[in-house]
């Protein structure tokens, strides 16, 4: 049998190459529409163009068509395994507000390995959700502080349903998560366990209680100041300095070991935008980059911040706290204390899309980035919106 002809097959491939260089010269003109549509051309004739699918999704995400987005990401998540692609989706279906579905889905992490941590193996039983009168409940830490912060509000439900509800969390918090109501007793990472009958990580609970964006549990606070605050009399010191003044917390970096911290933290000299916010006393309560923000008479509290028993005191002397997405703004909101939210423009699934509430925390306002990276728009609009102004020329 005589070979076929290869004249039909390098015409597409000539024309898929002409395409997509137009597409990319189109983007570097920054030509949005147009690009689109070479890029449409492009997919016409080989729909599985990685780069094509990747210039798309950059697109959409700057055009704020998050729907768009979606149908890029499912061509991605088609091609991965399919618990990986179920994970995966998990994340999106919460962004967009899709929940219990999103909460059901997210329950995969526990069947891939290293997507939860610490990874723990209990012979006793998970909880379903089912009642559990004259037995002991453990409620486990997966993830981050925030994570364990934002989760831990479910405990009184769980409590509700049951005898003993036991929680082993970070040592970092265990003081602090003990004020949770419905918390019967707090283990530290790394102490023995208690004797228990059921588990169920943190993470898991939304999932059992079938949460929807309008039964989420946001009776606000349910995290309070512990009786033990090791740094209780500096803080005090301090804070007896600005007495009778507005008192703003505040924080603008993560942790630098976050995979999207890049994205979150804000650098140090553009979040002195707020300094234009007229006749307040700032707190800092920023640890690791450089703790003093250039911002008017900024108090760094970070030297007494030895424990989150100590931020928490210190917190609930603050009137306001403006942070970026760092545990601080989930112990914040927790905590009750009204909190502005500056977010990257591709946010969390938690904070949702295109809305300035967050239903997990009602005294929280979220500032989103109007374009990736514009972290100057978000502080110029908290000092409009503050009574500020923003082109003040604010230097210690």
């Amino acid at each position: 049998m005589s070979p076929k002809p290869l004249i039909p097959f390098v015409r597409p491939l000539a024309a898929v190459k002409e395409r997509m260089a137009l597409a990319e010269r189109l983007l570097k003109e920054k030509n949005p529409e147009q690009a689109q549509v070479a890029l449409a051309s492009v997919l016409e004739l080989d729909p599985d163009h990685a780069v094509a699918h990747a210039r798309r999704s950059a697109l959409c995400i700057h055009a704020s068509d998050w729907q768009g987005l979606r149908a890029e990401l499912e061509w991605s998540l088609a091609r991965l395994p399919v618990d990986l692609a179920e994970y995966e989706r998990s994340y999106l279906s919460l962004l967009f507000g899709e929940m219990p579905k999103g909460w059901d889905q997210y329950e995969v992490r526990l069947r891939i390995p290293g997507k939860v941590g610490p990874e723990r193996t209990f012979t006793q039983p998970r909880w379903t959700g089912e009642p559990f009168p004259g037995r002991t409940l453990l409620l486990h830490f997966e993830q981050g502080f925030g994570d364990t912060f934002m989760f831990v509000r479910y405990a009184s439900l769980a409590k509700a349903r049951g005898g003993r509800v036991v929680l082993a969390v970070q040592k970092q918090l265990a003081d602090v998560i003990a004020t949770c109501p419905g918390v019967d007793e707090v283990v530290p990472e790394g102490a023995p366990l208690p004797p228990f009958d059921l588990h169920l990580p943190l993470p898991s609970l939304p999932h059992v209680f079938r949460t929807t964006l309008d039964s989420i549990p946001c009776e606000i606070p349910y995290l309070d100041v512990p009786a033990q605050v090791p740094s209780r009399q500096r803080i005090m010191q301090v804070l007896a300095h600005s007495t009778g003044r507005t008192r703003v917390g505040c924080a603008w970096a993560g942790s630098p070991i976050h995979k999207r911290d890049k994205e979150r933290s804000i650098p140090r000299k553009v979040f002195g935008i707020l300094g234009g916010i007229p006749e307040v006393a700032w707190h800092s309560f920023q640890f690791g980059v450089m703790s003093d923000a250039p911002l008017p008479g900024v108090i760094s509290l970070a030297p007494m911040l030895r424990s989150f028993s100590d931020t928490a005191y210190a917190l609930s002397g603050m009137d306001l706290v403006i942070t970026v997405d760092t545990a601080l703004a989930h112990l914040a909101g927790a905590m009750g204390i009204p909190t502005l939210l500056l977010i990257h423009f591709q946010p969390d699934y938690r904070w949702l899309l295109e809305r300035e509430d967050s239903p997990w925390y009602p005294n929280l306002r979220i500032y989103r980035q109007p374009q990736p990276g514009d972290w100057e728009s978000v502080l110029r609009q908290v000092v409009r919106d503050l009574g500020g102004d923003p082109d003040q020329d604010c230097h210690d």
